[in-house]
């Protein structure tokens, strides 16, 4: 359901394959190089971007990921993931079931669309947000998301981050190194359920076509939780109860970058 695949790019057609599955969501970065994030889905379809460490709308590129493959996807011309010679990563997950949801249905005041894979606790959601104060939006994962990140997709935005660690009352920006907000207007103050998560009124969030990717923890292959670090070499250790395979880190409580550390890159520390 997840996989880390590195590859180097060609500066043409280039088919990666070996991720072991069809990806609903492309996570993708140039190793060699300062440039951004591109971020892709099956929800939006292929050609269609966001960068994550930006708040840009998103773009149609023909020459940026071109197709969705049974075992992986095909990248194009476009510099920022398939420079000749560069080399990139690219995290992916499978999410493979479509959904569709009702505005009034299963408590959402809204209706969405998306893919699901309720066994791995992985949503792509698509919707529509009016001018309004607070909505509810179906996430189709049947188990209560632990984090949920949400970007605009028509117009400029900060990628608004739910993460039940800080709770209903704070969330924090992808885009941006800042500390966590206490922000009602991220989402109204009111935890996501086993069925819809709610937005506010914060600007990132209504008035356009919205994106979200939602993540339920499931034991043995995916865990959200917070730890306190104590400035030493070796520590602390957070037990997971499983070998992850991706982790993504931020300070909560200053500014500081995100962080994203995989087990295909060489890791600090041995691991057999």
């Amino acid at each position: 359901f997840f996989n880390t695949k590195l590859y180097t790019g060609t500066g043409s057609s280039n088919a990666v394959t070996g991720v072991g599955f069809s990806p609903g969501f492309v996570w993708l970065k140039k190793r060699s190089a300062a440039d951004n994030h591109y971020l892709f889905d099956v929800v939006r379809g292929a050609t269609k971007y966001i960068r994550s460490n930006l708040t840009s709308a998103e773009a149609t590129d023909p020459g940026s990921l071109s197709a969705f493959g049974s075992d992986g996807f095909t990248v194009v011309s476009e510099g920022d993931i398939n420079a000749n010679g560069a080399t990139m990563a690219s995290w992916n997950w499978k999410a493979g079931t479509s959904f569709s949801n009702s505005a009034g249905a299963n408590g959402a005041s809204l209706a969405s669309t998306g893919s699901v894979n309720t066994t791995a606790g992985f949503s792509i959601v698509s919707w529509t947000s009016p001018n309004s104060n607070a909505n509810t939006i179906a996430h189709g994962l049947g188990s209560v998301p632990e984090m949920i990140i949400m970007k605009k997709r028509g117009a400029a935005g900060g990628w608004v981050v739910y993460h039940q660690a800080m709770g209903n009352t704070h969330g924090m920006f992808l885009s941006t190194a800042n500390a966590k907000e206490d922000n009602a207007g991220f989402f109204n103050d009111t935890s996501p359920t086993s069925a819809v998560f709610t937005t506010g009124s914060d600007g990132g969030l209504i008035n356009n076509t919205m994106i979200a990717y939602c993540f339920a923890g499931k034991q043995s292959y995916s865990k959200f939780g917070t730890y306190t670090g104590n400035g030493n070499a070796n520590g602390p250790f957070c037990y997971l109860g499983f070998k992850p395979a991706f982790v993504l880190v931020k300070l909560a409580s200053g500014s500081d970058d995100w962080q994203i550390l995989d087990n295909k890159r060489n890791p600090i520390n041995i691991m057999d």
